[in-house]
């Protein structure tokens, strides 16, 4: 059985295998069992390798930025130079030694933020282990209570306002330009809208959640990687990718 820090290890070679086309990189792919839930790609390790292949052709570069591990998943902080630039969530889900489930979201890479924050940039280490539990707790309930219950007041409850970090592209550092942000309204309602919470993955003191909902109207998907230490938020970087409408998928799985 492989460790989590060789599975963290498999990732980041499967990832850095776009920039090859290899299909060798997606040994690690279970190809009897794999789930692709990629809307754009194909299922199955031939759609994945086909897709690496397609993408080499662009002379891509891949950056793991961060990569941690909890239980049979790992998650992946990523940057990509492809034709254009991007930064993008990975989760899989291991059975054993080999990966059998595939999430992730992408979106081009924007800034630096009126912060002068980029979309990546910071710690990328993981502490306080011995609070990842403690941690995964505070963020759902900051889900439940702040981002789909909508109760901005609660805000403080969660973060550190005086040293909260922002990678948002759109916002910068502070809890202040958050609520105002998820405070925007239109005449069809809140501009920002989490409506579900489908996964909270944590490895000490990053924790990652996958939330559905809407943007500006939009169907969207939100990944959320929030730092926190002493019981709150100190620093949040995100990536929202619209879902694409049916008619479009290659695969039956969803993307969430």
């Amino acid at each position: 059985m492989t460790t989590p820090e060789q599975r963290k290890a498999l990732i980041r070679k499967l990832l850095k295998g776009i920039e090859t086309g290899d299909p060798a990189s997606v040994a690690v792919v279970d190809e009897a069992k794999y789930i692709q839930h990629n809307p754009q790609t194909h299922e199955g390790s031939e759609g994945l390798a086909a897709l690496f292949a397609r993408l080499s052709e662009t002379n891509p570069r891949v950056n793991v930025v961060r990569a941690f591990a909890d239980g049979d998943f790992v998650f992946a902080h990523t940057e990509y130079d492809f034709s254009t630039r991007r930064i993008g969530f990975e989760v899989f889900r291991f059975e054993g030694d080999r990966a059998v489930e595939h999430w992730d979201n992408i979106q081009s890479r924007r800034g630096p933020n009126r912060s002068g924050h980029s979309m990546v940039d910071g710690p990328t280490d993981p502490t306080d282990l011995d609070r990842t539990e403690a941690n995964r707790r505070l963020v759902r309930t900051l889900l439940e209570d702040v981002l789909i219950g909508r109760r901005l007041d609660r805000l403080p409850r969660y973060f550190d306002t005086e040293h909260f970090v922002q990678h948002n592209p759109d916002l910068e550092d502070g809890v202040t330009p958050l609520r105002a942000a998820l405070e925007a309204a239109s005449d069809d309602g809140p501009v920002v809208s989490y409506q579900h919470m489908h996964r909270v993955l944590a490895e000490g003191s990053f924790v990652l959640s996958v939330c559905e909902g809407t943007l500006a109207g939009v169907h969207s998907a939100f990944y959320d990687l929030f730092r926190l230490a002493d019981g709150k938020v100190v620093e949040h970087w995100d990536t929202i990718e619209a879902v694409a409408p049916r008619s479009q998928w290659k695969n039956q799985n969803g993307k969430f």
